[in-house]
């Protein structure tokens, strides 16, 4: 595993020990980052179940300011922290040991907007839906933003979830990966 593209190219990055996690792989993370970008200029972004904190990192590597990573298991957030310590970020970052729900609520109280979400959900416990229709709620995502939804590839999620709409979705093996943004008015 290692950052692909841009400032921290080619750094190796840490996987978290045991196999509590499910970490998305290089080819994946090239295909994920080629639809939504692939660079960035600035912006902040959100990875709230960060894992090795692999798809944050790699947005602070092609461009993103700042990143908040969220993971609810301890060897995770150890593992954040190693992986944006050995691509010297730990200044663009903030790291938190807490489970989405809470997270979410704390992030809604600070008032936080993001131009990136990114959404990596053990598979066995999808509740994707539900956390696009708290960020639709509170209207954390810049309206230019996008959220990337990592999830099964047998899991069809809807085509528009409150004033979001899928705009890409595809496979990749096991994995599948869907794209939101907002709504676009209807040309008349």
């Amino acid at each position: 595993m290692r950052v692909v593209a841009g400032s921290c190219k080619g750094h190796s990055l840490k996987a978290v020990p045991g196999n509590s996690t499910r970490p998305t792989t290089d080819k994946v993370k090239e295909a994920i980052f080629n639809m939504i970008g692939p660079f960035f200029e600035g912006g902040i972004a959100l990875d709230l179940f960060g894992g090795s904190g692999g798809l944050g990192i790699e947005a602070l590597s092609r461009g993103i300011d700042r990143a908040i990573f969220v993971d609810r298991d301890g060897k995770a957030i150890q593992t954040i922290k190693s992986n944006l310590q050995t691509c010297s970020l730990q200044e663009q970052a903030e790291v938190y040991r807490n489970d989405s729900e809470r997270a979410l609520k704390a992030i809604i109280k600070r008032e936080l907007q993001f131009d990136l979400i990114l959404l990596d959900p053990p598979y066995k416990a999808q509740k994707l839906k539900s956390l696009i229709e708290t960020i639709s709620k509170h209207k954390l995502l810049q309206s230019s933003g996008v959220i990337v939804a990592e999830h099964a590839n047998d899991v069809v999620l809807p085509d528009e979830i409150n004033e979001f709409e899928k705009i890409k979705s595809e496979n990749y093996g096991i994995i599948g990966v869907s794209i939101y943004t907002y709504k676009q008015p209807e040309e008349v």
